[in-house]
């Protein structure tokens, strides 16, 4: 972004992750300077990639409405633009009904943002809203909202500091929020804390961990139950917290007894006694939190279930220094799915098909939302030019996807109609019929949610280039065009305090709070934050007690699908996140640019360090450069997400690697 553009006065929320820093433009520097005494960085310290956050953002920007004809996209008015997204939208819901209407919302853009687009499906009698954010931690979020009726971080970060054991599993928080790491993590390990690190691969985290256990891929379940069955073999279970807090333990110890920790923990690819040492340490602590990232993602939700069965049978939940906390990657994950932008709930996680929840946005909004859930993004996506006809995208790229290329192609060509608003062309934009130029973070306004559950200001320190809006202004237009509800807010604090009204979790705030540092969900009159623990006394689903249940995954003796385990001859790929923010970096583009493979991997193929090497699965190849590192276990493979995305297809993804036979 030019220098010219920029207020160095401004002081906003950092854009890189979920941690939600503060900073401002440095002109001295021409990168972002943190600010102290903010409520997360404290002492003003950013990351590298938040000190980076202004850099780029004028690169390749979108600074005109444009409309295609013949084949191609031209220029227009706002008004033509908008008129046409208008006209798109109402011949596909008129001719096909609503729910072949698809509206797509992004991690990126604000609260209000968010809410705005949601309101306007729902208004069009849809809930077939989503966004790609709720996808990063789907499983995990569907087993805390069903088991402790909250998808939300369990604990701030401030009480993390006082656990005394951190098992982190399927996440890489050194690198990926180092702020709340080193906030709140590596102060209490460097105190004698414990930190147990559950990941198939090494990386930066594991070099402060107390214990590393590497499982083979898709064992990481199987881990956890064993974790729980020694913690029972040991008689180490919270029984006062058990008798009081849980239901069905009985017939939950009863079904551990099928787990044998010596034999499951060879098929896991776990040491034994390594096992047991972890579990010992964890239900040996007062105060045990679990820290969980994407890698704990399956399909059926079975890692983040056993999660909560330990945590549940050891008693570490609703108390300080304990609990579930997914470290979410992107800067409003929290905010996006908050705000209802998900086919299956409203604004605060009250599900579509709650009559109350319905009559409390009804009596906001003057019109009712369906009662029957929407489908989720994915699914939508692959109903393109059949069930769905029309989509609005806002500020995401979903022809980026695990759909094949050429499927993912005739899925979007299909369509009736596409409208995209974003800063950018992308690959989505190449098959839009209309595409609305956007505003970046550093020209919002508006609020976001970070991972612990603060609602934190954007601020804009610069105005959109050429003739793009801020993305508030084009969607309460759009509302007033495509309903006959109120869409007129005078800016951004008007659509909060509407939502302060139809989000139960977002009750009592107000914009002037936010404002002056932030404020936390649940949020009661009189507090200064928010509630930093959830679940003291009753779980958010209302009642006392939450279930244990069986962990659904094979033991030893038991049937069970031994493919992809990464213990045979073949390879499986490991991708660490879906999307970066920051993907466009220089440091992120050189490691983007690698595959790291075990050596004894690369010997029997022939492959040396910093070779030119092919990647191959059933969907395509990329070429990248060979890392031998004893950071991945043998029989797996890894590489950013960035350049393994057009490899990923469902569940576990085996691959071949070659010497390249382009030329070096």
């Amino acid at each position: 972004m030019s220098q010219e553009r920029l207020d160095e006065r401004t002081e906003t929320t950092c854009p890189r992750c979920a941690v939600g820093c503060r900073l401002r433009y440095d002109e001295a520097t021409g990168r972002a300077t943190g600010v102290e005494g903010a409520r997360v960085n404290r002492e003003g310290r950013l990351c590298p990639k938040g000190i980076a956050a202004f850099e780029g953002l004028d690169e390749d920007r979108l600074t005109t409405p444009l409309v295609r004809r013949d084949g191609d996209l031209e220029s227009v008015s706002w008004e033509e633009a908008l008129d046409r997204v208008a006209s798109g939208i109402e011949r596909v819901r008129e001719r096909h009904g609503p729910d072949a209407l698809a509206f797509f919302g992004a991690p990126r853009c604000t609260n209000e943002e968010n809410y705005l687009l949601q309101k306007i499906a729902r208004s069009l009698g849809t809930n077939n809203a989503d966004n790609r954010a709720r996808s990063c931690h789907d499983a995990t979020a569907e087993a805390m909202e069903a088991r402790l009726g909250s998808g939300g971080t369990t604990n701030s970060l401030d009480d993390l500091a006082e656990a005394d054991v951190f098992l982190v599993a399927g996440a890489n928080p050194a690198e990926r929020q180092p702020i709340a790491f080193d906030r709140c993590v590596r102060p209490a390990v460097n105190d004698g804390a414990a930190l147990l690190h559950l990941d198939p691969r090494a990386n930066r985290t594991t070099r402060l961990a107390t214990q590393h256990l590497a499982p083979h891929p898709g064992r990481d379940a199987l881990a956890v139950a064993l974790l729980v069955r020694a913690i029972l073999d040991a008689g180490l279970e919270d029984r006062a917290f058990v008798a009081e807090r849980t239901t069905g333990f009985d017939a939950f110890a009863r079904s551990m007894e099928r787990f044998d920790v010596a034999a499951d923990a060879e098929r896991a690819g776990l040491d034994p006694a390594a096992v047991r040492e972890a579990a010992e340490t964890f239900g040996e602590a007062d105060r045990a939190a679990v820290v969980t990232g994407t890698g704990i993602e399956d399909d059926e939700g079975t890692t983040p279930n056993a999660l909560l069965d330990l945590l549940l049978v050891t008693g570490n939940l609703g108390k300080r220094g304990v609990g579930m906390n997914p470290f979410r990657g992107l800067v409003n994950e929290q905010g996006a799915s908050d705000m209802g932008a998900r086919p299956d709930c409203l604004p605060g996680e009250a599900p579509v098909s709650d009559a109350d929840a319905r009559a409390r946005v009804a009596a906001e909004w003057g019109v009712e939302p369906p009662a029957e859930s929407g489908r989720s993004e994915p699914d939508l996506v692959r109903e393109f030019g059949s069930g769905v006809r029309g989509a609005f995208v806002l500020g995401e790229n979903p022809a980026v996807n695990r759909l094949d290329d050429a499927t993912s192609e005739r899925l979007f060509a299909d369509l009736d109609f596409l409208a995209v608003q974003d800063v950018a062309p992308n690959e989505t934009t190449a098959f839009a019929d209309v595409v609305l130029p956007a505003s970046a973070w550093a020209e919002k306004e508006g609020t976001v949610t970070n991972l612990d559950r603060q609602v934190q200001a954007l601020r804009p320190a610069a105005s959109p280039p050429g003739r793009a809006r801020r993305d508030f202004d084009v969607l309460a237009d759009l509302g007033a065009r495509l309903t006959d509800i109120d869409f007129e807010y005078d800016g951004p604090p008007a659509v909060f305090d509407e939502m302060t009204r139809v989000n139960p979790l977002y009750a009592g705030m107000e914009y002037e709070g936010v404002l002056d540092g932030g404020e936390r969900w649940p949020f009661s009159e009189g507090e200064s934050e928010g509630q930093d623990i959830l679940h003291r006394k009753r779980f958010r689903t209302g009642r006392q007690r939450a279930p244990l249940e069986p962990i659904d995954v094979a033991a030893s003796g038991t049937a069970g699908d031994d493919r992809d385990s990464g213990d045979g001859d073949g390879l499986v790929l490991l991708t660490e996140s879906r999307v970066d923010e920051d993907a466009g970096s220089p440091s992120a583009r050189r490691e983007a640019a690698t595959v790291q493979i075990n050596p004894a991997d690369a010997a029997t193929r022939d492959i040396v360090d910093g070779a030119q090497v092919a990647v191959e699965s059933d969907r395509g190849t990329v070429t990248l450069r060979a890392r031998c590192t004893d950071a991945v276990r043998e029989g797996t493979v890894f590489a950013h997400a960035s350049v393994a995305d057009p490899l990923v297809g469902e569940g576990r993804t085996p691959v071949e690697v070659t010497q390249s036979r382009l030329r070096e």
